[in-house]
């Protein structure tokens, strides 16, 4: 057995979560009571041990038959919360598996990380050691949280810290939702960013970083929708989740194991933030007219447009790329897709890592939430690449955060949550390194070895 848990923090966390629990059920059969719906596939199929297996590295079945989430959903203020004890799925989650408080941390990661939060994070962690205690193996956990906001990436941060003492060997994947360059919730992004990034080097395994903005743009072009919602986005993402986490849930030529995942993508601990695309990303009015190739769709994960991130990745160099494919496709297809690529100018490798491609092929076609906006698709692929012009995305960030900082501008109201001003400026440093360190990776052999040389 090879179970997973899924911790959501933050209102960004839990939303992201609700569309993918939502998309998890409608893939394995199950209503939102938890029960195998009756005249579903599943049911003939969920007799045999293979398909039980596939429930439950997301759910743990209870004496009485309920399919229930390995997950936790943790916020320091209730509303969202209420909103999942409210809503369609209310009775799919264990009770204790909601932990709300009853003051939000404002914004401030320093209200997060060291007081509303600190009074929470014991009983998550219990929680979170419940779940693991019902695991046969373990694999790892799933980590949802935006770092703008002060639950994300205050509670965020503390919980990973954390995590990694309990579970020091575990695979820790974040799904982070980073601030935007144009749109913004709240005006100390750069500073929360900053200070959780800086624990998300240390304590994640692999980061795969979201940006609002880049998913706005993908839901007007590709999909039509001229005012997305939130739920569009969270739709969207979950497609990537789903098809990251499908090869341990579903039978395929390839399977891609979540350590898989590090093993290929991570070429040195810190350098792990990746950029992810999902095609074919298009509404039902369109797939009528398309073809939607395997070629095609892995030209399109390519595309910069595609990408889930405002970063360009035609200004940096891949080192590596994971390609998870799912539905009616063959490993042959996949082979020509992928050597159709290679031979493109456009995808440019580092020259320290010439083949770096890792796919994986599954047979279960995706599936989509009804009425929602995606078309139902044969076949789709999951890009989660490793590229050094992620880097961007934090100078962006160091740049604002520059600009506050220098003021000294909202200091005071995270000095006075019990931070000490230094913090700041430690966190700031490992961010210039972490993007020097990406600027020395995509840098060519041949100019390093001069560098060495002069020394």
């Amino acid at each position: 057995m090879r179970e997973i848990i899924s911790i959501h923090i933050g209102q960004a966390g839990i939303q992201l979560g609700n569309a993918c629990w939502e998309l998890f059920c409608l893939e394995h059969g199950i209503q939102p009571d938890g029960r195998i719906s009756s005249g579903d596939k599943a049911t003939p199929r969920s007799s045999s041990s293979g398909d039980q297996e596939a429930f439950s590295t997301f759910f743990s079945e209870t004496g009485a038959g309920k399919h229930v989430p390995r997950a936790v959903l943790v916020d320091l203020e209730p509303t969202v919360i209420d909103e999942v004890r409210t809503g369609a799925y209310c009775q799919l989650f264990h009770p204790e598996q909601l932990i709300s408080g009853k003051e939000d941390a404002a914004n401030n990661f320093a209200r997060g990380h060291y007081t509303v939060g600190k009074e929470i994070v014991d009983l998550c962690l219990d929680r979170v050691r419940k779940l693991a205690d019902n695991c046969t193996g373990l694999q790892g956990f799933l980590v949802f949280n935006a770092v703008g906001g002060g639950t994300g990436s205050g509670l965020g941060s503390l919980l990973l810290e954390r995590l990694s003492v309990d579970y020091g060997k575990k695979s820790k994947l974040g799904f982070t939702i980073y601030p935007s360059p144009q749109v913004s919730t709240a005006v100390v992004e750069p500073y929360n960013s900053v200070l959780s990034t800086h624990s998300l080097i240390e304590h994640t395994d692999v980061a795969v970083l979201l940006d609002n903005e880049a998913i706005y743009d993908i839901c007007r072009r590709s999909l039509d929708i001229e005012r997305p919602t939130y739920t569009n986005l969270n739709r969207l993402v979950s497609q990537v989740i789903s098809s990251l986490t499908a090869s341990l849930r579903f039978d395929g030529a390839l399977n891609v194991d979540i350590t898989e995942f590090q093993t290929n993508l991570v070429p040195y601990p810190r350098i792990h933030f990746m950029l992810s695309s999902y095609a074919p990303v298009i509404s039902a009015e369109k797939a009528y007219h398309e073809q939607l190739s395997v070629a095609e769709i892995t030209s399109t994960v390519f595309e910069p447009a595609s990408m889930m991130a405002k970063c360009d990745p035609r200004h940096g160099k891949y080192m590596a790329c994971c390609m998870m494919y799912r539905g009616d496709l063959t490993p042959k297809d996949v082979q020509s897709a992928v050597a159709t690529i290679k031979n493109k100018r456009t995808v440019q490798f580092v020259d320290w890592c010439p083949t770096g491609f890792k796919c994986g092929i599954n047979y279960q076609a995706p599936t989509v939430i009804p009425g929602a906006d995606l078309a139902k698709v044969q076949r789709a692929v999951c890009m989660i690449s490793n590229n050094t012009a992620v880097a961007e995305v934090f100078s962006q960030i160091n740049h604002k955060f520059d600009l506050m900082y220098a003021k000294r501008a909202f200091v005071h109201w995270f000095v006075g949550e019990g931070m000490e001003e230094g913090e700041f400026s430690e966190a700031r440093e490992d961010l210039a390194s972490l993007e020097k360190d990406y600027e020395e990776v995509g840098a060519d052999t041949t100019d390093a070895q001069d560098d060495q040389d002069e020394y």
